[in-house]
This record gives structure tokens, sequence and C-alpha cells, in this order.
């Protein structure tokens, strides 16, 4: 069976989908891997590192002519008009709508697994390149606080003198926050925490940081561990509750997040007046609206004398471990998605398996 990556051609995009430690992990499978020439430039793998590994440098015609074609973005309309009819498609595909590309991958009887859609169960946690990127985004966000607050992080004390620690909060408590929770408390700073599921109280202390504890009146879990959308009457009580925290922080960090929806409000402009000038928030929702009404996609703005920063594609500006670790969700799922023929590797039934079952694209 014959693996093809093209190169990400998103300008934000500096990850790869396979790199040179995998392919040679699967071309001990029985895995035929070929890449785009400069597939993993940016990310710090150059073509002879894969040729080393058993792949081959492909043209861009032929990264996207092949039979199983793995990628980390979704493609774009005119990529998606270069696969083969029938083809199978890995990557993150944001299937929250049915988009013209989507509907033209379902056109073409493309086998479209969308890795967002991997099931949250014990057996495909090797699989969740969610968690995987997101731990990764938790972890840079703070490296991204620490450069933009112009104090140290941790207690400091010199003959000249000494600084407190910042007070650093997270908002929600899912993998990228626990990340950003433990990088910072390594950093030294004094972390609080505040996440809508009660559960997640134990996991913010077993970390070192204070978890916030506010009551709303209803709970805010949802299904496979995510959280779900409060009622109205809950959000405007969270806001009031969690103004006077958030007043006194001098970095926040916000990646509250509910599948397929805008994310929720948390922060609003009356608490960025109330926080001291050169605090920092980290708004690891900017993609879906933010978590802040104030953050800019992809732009980092100073308003009312505090620092928003709204990248949304941190997983990338550590490309190369990122890469590896999504990489990884890839071999695992490719483990389950197929058999030894007698002529080679055969692709079996995707409904076969509750995991490429649940993760497969299919016309609404």
């Amino acid at each position: 069976m014959k693996i093809a990556v093209p190169k990400e051609s998103r300008a934000d995009e500096s990850r790869v989908a396979l790199t040179p430690e995998m392919v040679k992990k699967l071309r001990a499978k029985g895995f035929e891997i070929g890449l785009e020439q400069d597939a993993g430039l940016a990310a710090g793998f150059d073509d002879a590192a894969y040729q080393e590994a058993g792949a081959q440098i492909l043209s861009p015609d032929e990264a996207w002519s092949g039979e199983l074609v793995i990628k980390l973005r979704k493609p774009s309309l005119e990529e998606a008009g270069r696969l083969r009819e029938g083809a199978v498609l890995i990557c993150h595909l944001e299937p929250c709508t049915q988009d013209e590309v989507i509907r033209a991958l379902l056109a073409k009887n493309i086998k479209a697994i969308a890795m967002e859609r991997i099931p949250r169960i014990s057996r495909a946690q090797s699989m969740d390149s969610l968690s995987s990127q997101s731990n990764i985004a938790g972890y840079r966000a703070v490296i991204e606080a620490a450069a933009h607050y112009g104090r140290f992080l941790p207690l400091m004390m010199t003959s000249a003198g000494s600084a407190k620690p910042a007070r650093l909060v997270v908002l929600g408590a899912g993998v990228a926050g626990l990340q950003a929770i433990a990088t910072a408390r390594r950093l030294g700073a004094d972390v609080h925490a505040y996440d809508v599921r009660p559960e997640t109280q134990e996991q913010i202390e077993s970390l070192g940081a204070k978890a916030i504890v506010l009551d709303l009146g209803e709970s805010g879990s949802g299904e496979g561990g995510y959280a779900k959308e409060l009622s109205a009457e809950a959000k405007a009580k969270q806001q009031q509750l969690l103004a006077d925290e958030l007043a006194k922080a001098h970095i926040i960090i916000t990646t509250a997040l509910i599948p397929c929806r805008p994310a929720p409000t948390l922060i609003t402009e009356e608490v960025v007046q109330r926080m001291r000038a050169g605090s920092v928030i980290i708004d690891l929702a900017a993609a879906n609206g933010g978590n802040c009404p104030l953050t800019e996609a992809d732009k980092v703005v100073v308003k009312h004398g505090v620092t928003l920063v709204g990248h949304t594609n941190y997983p990338a500006m550590v490309a190369a471990d990122a890469s590896n670790f999504y990489a990884g969700n890839i071999k695992n799922l490719l483990e389950i998605m197929v058999e030894k023929g007698e002529n080679g590797l055969l692709l079996k039934d995707l409904d076969q398996d509750e995991i490429t079952k649940a993760a497969q694209l299919r016309a609404e």
C-alpha cells in the first residue's frame, strides 16, 4: 500500500504529516511512502532524511495522486480536485459544516478520515491528534506569555531587590489547559485555574495550581470529556463571579472551546479595563471567536494597556515535535486500518471498527 504526503500549503503551517522516524516504522510494516519535495523542510526534516528512512521524494502531482494521502490540514478546493477518485484521505477536516471542500471530497467518493472525529475512548488515545497537538499548544502558550509579559514569572531575589511571582490564570482545564498549568508551574508562576467541569478540580490541584471554584447552579460537563455550553443564566453568572479573579491576574491563558460552537466569552472588555497595564491575555480560542471579544485572530494587539495574543496555530511554533506527535497518531491509526493480504497490505472496511467508523466523513 502506497502512502503519499503532500506539502502543507497554508502560509502559517510549518508541520508535516509524517516524519523520518515514523516513515522508518511504517516502512517496516510494509508501507511504501512518498513525500512531496521539501514537505518536511519547515519542520526541520530535509529530503535526505526521508530518503535515508526509505521514502521516495515526489512531485506535487504525484503527492496528490496516491491511493492513501495523509495531511495535517484540510485541503483547499483545488487540492481536493487533484485527489484520485476513491482515494483515502486522512487529515484534520474541520467537519462541523459541509463546505465546498467536503462536498467535493464526497462527490469524488473519497474515503475521508477526519482526525477531529477520533472518539475519546481508551483504545483510541494513541490516535487522538487533538490531544497531542493541544498538549503542545498549552506548553507554547506559556512560552508566548512569558515573552510578552515584561516581568519575571517566578519569584526572583537578588542583591538589587526582589520580584514577586506573576499571577497566572488558566481558563479551561482540558489537555491544553493542564499542560499550560504544568508549564507555568515549572517556570515558577503563581498559577490559578478554572473549568466549568467540577471533576477537573482534582487535576488542577494535582499540578500545584489553585482551583477557582464557582457555584453556577449547573455543571458544564459534556459528553466524551468535553465541556458543554452553559445556559444563558449560568454564562452571565460565570462572567460576574470570574471578573474579580481575572482582574487580579498578570497573565491569563484561555483555552475554553466547545466542539462546533463559537468560543464562550469568559473575559469581558470591562475585565480587560480593570487589569493592570502590561498584563497579557493568551487566547487559544482565537480561531473560534476568542474567549475575549477584544482578541483578534492571528494578531497581537494592545487594548486598554493589555496585550492580547491571538495566534491560531501554536503547535506549528514547535513544528518538529508537533509533527512527530501527529505522525505517531497517524501510525497508530493506520495499524487498525489495514491488514496483510497475499499481495501486501489491504485496506479494511472502515465501518468495521468503531474508531474509523466514527471518524469517517459522510454525506449529511
